[in-house]
């Protein structure tokens, strides 16, 4: 079975047998599907949606899938056959399946919650373990205590949360203030606002290669074609992205300069300034996606300043959200724009949301002015660092051949490249049979991955003792899968660990 057709054969089949189970009953865990059908976790998980979207089944986070109640009142279903024709009369500038277009399976994919019984290296949000529950708590309570809580909020957002956002992305005497910045739904609407405002249907958007797959399938959706420029270890390579405006006459770079996912690269400080010089010759903006910011470890040297803080000419488009340092359900984000890019900005947004619910504002706002948000950010920062270490550390003895020749000092996770060869899929599905779930490297790239690759996130796990059994059940599932890396590490790589 294969992409869709392997999806809905799956389905199918979970749908017929769903006849045996009483109403309330709960299914296999993915983990037994996976083994029992014999098919990869993203086909499960897919199959899954399927039956949720038909309403057969529920899925509840933390406990599982189970049969849905019958609808007892519910009318037959009607003669949808000319939702075949209306979906596919008019073809969209790019195409909306296969293997480069707008597939949510990677989306999907970090965001559904394993069975309790997988040890979780592949989720991109904090533990609860991480999160600051009991601040988040107080703040929805003084929230919602404050006057006007559940009266409609300005468009652009609550001017003291604007506020603090100007200040907190370019410095209490920089050059941004309020009227610069407009609230957003969390970074991924952020990122739909500008990708949708700034290009045109049809239109080139550089993006780095490889990158975060949430913005490449927002990208294809808006019918727009990503265009890669590879990355190093200093960042987006910027003779090629030189290369890559003059090529395309693109008008939009989508970067993250500061522990790029999935590379953990930070641009570097020469670099910085000719990815600035080289879109504003072109004509172009830049995306900044700054969503690492809060997530610097302890041990990490002093950030750079965002490109958006040393920007007069209205070059940078920033984007940053507290949903990543803070909690899954707090999406607020902040975009920050200079010029008539920013009515542009504000147009799209209004149209497509109205406004962000004014309580979720109000709770960011006590939230990051409260003494608790400063406690946090120290303790997650250490947090950060332990993990990493935990996890380096693990993987140095298990498989020391994946060790990354620089380990990020921010972020959440590692980039490893597997042995040429290997079948990204086949290991990420042995894994999950194993009790593991990792994300697998092929979704990053808006093209043809040039080598296999797995990424894993050490935030999603409750504590580092799974952080390293994870790694010792990845090591089981290379193996079983023929994927094992014999070569030693590259000399010198230990050093670099922070071990």
């Amino acid at each position: 079975m294969k992409d869709s057709s392997s999806v809905a054969q799956l389905a199918a089949t979970l749908r017929k047998e769903l006849d045996r189970y009483s109403e309330g009953a709960k299914l296999p865990s993915s983990r037994e599907l996976v083994t029992r059908h014999r098919v990869s976790p993203v086909t499960v998980s897919r199959a899954i949606a399927t039956l949720v979207a038909e309403g057969v089944v529920t899925s509840r986070p933390g406990a599982g899938v189970f049969k849905a109640t019958a609808r007892r009142a519910a009318g037959a279903l009607g003669d949808v056959s000319w939702q075949e024709v209306a979906l596919s009369a008019d073809p969209p500038h790019a195409p909306l399946t296969g293997p480069h277009g707008t597939d949510p399976a990677a989306i999907l994919a970090t965001l559904n919650t394993p069975p309790p019984e997988v040890i979780d290296l592949n989720g991109g949000y904090l533990h609860t373990a991480l999160q600051p529950e009991r601040a988040l708590a107080a703040a929805l309570a003084r929230a919602g205590r404050r006057p006007g809580t559940w009266s409609r909020p300005p468009v652009e957002g609550l001017a003291e949360l604007r506020q603090w956002f100007a200040h907190d992305i370019g410095g209490p005497n920089g050059p941004l203030d309020a009227s610069d910045v407009l609230i957003a739904g969390g970074g991924q609407g952020a990122l739909t606002t500008v990708l949708r405002a700034l290009a045109a249907p049809g239109s080139p958007v550089l993006v780095e290669s490889p990158t975060y797959p949430g913005m490449l399938a927002v990208a294809r959706a808006a019918g727009l074609r990503p265009v890669p420029v590879p990355v190093d270890a200093d960042g987006v390579r910027t003779d090629l992205l030189a290369e890559a405006f003059a090529a395309t006459r693109a008008r939009l770079f989508v970067c993250q300069p500061l522990f790029q996912n999935p590379t953990g690269a930070a641009l570097s400080p020469q670099r910085r300034s000719e990815v600035l010089d080289i879109a504003r010759s072109a004509g172009a903006f830049v995306l900044e996606d700054d969503f690492a910011r809060r997530l610097a470890h302890a041990d990490s040297p002093p950030l750079p300043l965002p490109l958006a803080a040393d920007d007069p000419d209205g070059v940078v488009v920033h984007v940053r959200s507290l949903t990543k340092v803070a909690s899954p359900s707090l999406r607020i984000g902040a975009l920050t724009a200079r010029g008539p890019a920013l009515e542009r900005l504000r147009a799209v947004q209004v149209t497509d949301s109205f406004f962000v619910p004014r309580p979720l504002q109000e709770t960011a706002l006590e939230l990051v002015g409260s003494p608790a948000w400063s406690r946090h950010l120290r303790v997650l920062a250490g947090a950060l660092r332990d993990r990493r270490a935990a996890l380096l550390t693990a993987l140095g003895g298990a498989l020391p051949a994946l060790l990354p020749q620089r380990p990020p000092r921010g972020g959440y996770h590692l980039w490893l490249r597997l042995p040429d060869g290997t079948d990204e899929q086949a290991v990420v599905a042995a894994a999950l049979r194993r009790g593991v779930s990792v994300t697998a490297g092929g979704p990053y790239f808006s093209a043809e991955a040039p080598a296999p690759h797995l990424r894993l996130s050490y935030v999603s796990a409750p504590g580092t003792a799974q952080l390293e059994d994870g790694v010792h059940r990845l090591h089981r599932a290379l193996a079983e899968t023929g994927a094992l890396p014999t070569e030693q590490p590259p000399s010198g790589a230990g050093a670099a660990h922070g071990h």
